[in-house]
């Protein structure tokens, strides 16, 4: 399939509108512009630092560890996060924001791996067999807790999955209130021809459950703690 075909099109909105009991409109249709929108109320006059606290308040509730620091001190924070959780193998992506948070020399050490340095079902080992996985968040959501990943070439996303523990990497310009600034952004992108990844995760600290009678369950399918490191990059 060619990028962009899209496949019984037609037949599909066709049905669609035979449901509805009238004709298909194919055009005149225009976007509604809603008089009152509150999705981008939410936070929207909040400073970086203010955005900082409820991020940090909402990973409480996620059950979600959080340390902060500079670009300086980010390799002795990885180090002693990973000594806590007694983790020996790291899995990180292939990014090359590792260099521009200084963390060439952490890369190269023995019990490091990289993401596509090997073919990719050995990568999935690999990552599997890690302790923690380590990746940069693109966009944080302050309002959910949320780190948003871009997967795809060297992001691979087992990285965030498959290692018992998992860090987020979180520059403090990468912090905006909700998800509502996120899927605009990608809209345009969208909108502007640009190629957007084909899998986007959004993840909300450690794995977890509530499908038992609402009683949660952290660490089911997943990394079983998570922490967020976040990185003052003003």
């Amino acid at each position: 399939m060619s990028r962009g075909t899209i496949y019984n099109r037609d037949s599909f909105l066709n049905n669609i509108a035979e449901k509805l009991g009238r004709k298909r409109r194919s055009t005149g249709v225009e976007r509604p512009n809603y008089e009152i929108q509150p999705q981008w109320d939410v936070m929207a006059d909040y400073s970086t630092d203010q955005l900082i606290e409820v991020l940090k308040q909402q990973c409480t509730v996620i059950h979600t560890d959080v340390k902060e620091t500079d670009k300086e001190g980010l390799t002795d924070v990885i180090e002693s996060i990973m000594k806590e959780y007694g983790a020996a193998k790291a899995a990180t992506w292939d990014d090359t924001r590792f260099s521009e948070f200084g963390l060439d020399s952490f890369l190269l050490r023995d019990d490091v791996s990289v993401w596509g340095s090997a073919p990719e079902e050995d990568d999935v080992r690999i990552t599997e067999q890690a302790d923690i996985g380590i990746t940069f968040a693109d966009y944080t959501l302050a309002e959910s807790g949320t780190v948003v990943l871009m997967n795809g070439g060297g992001k691979g996303q087992s990285v965030s999955l498959l290692p018992t523990y998992y860090i987020a990497l979180i520059p403090i310009s990468t912090i905006v209130p909700r998800m509502s600034q996120v899927t605009s952004v990608i809209h345009e992108q969208v909108a502007a021809g640009q190629r957007v990844p084909s899998c986007i995760n959004f993840i909300s600290g450690p794995s977890n459950s509530a499908d038992i009678e609402m009683s949660l369950v952290v660490g089911v399918h997943g990394p079983v703690r998570a922490t967020y490191i976040l990185i003052d990059d003003r």
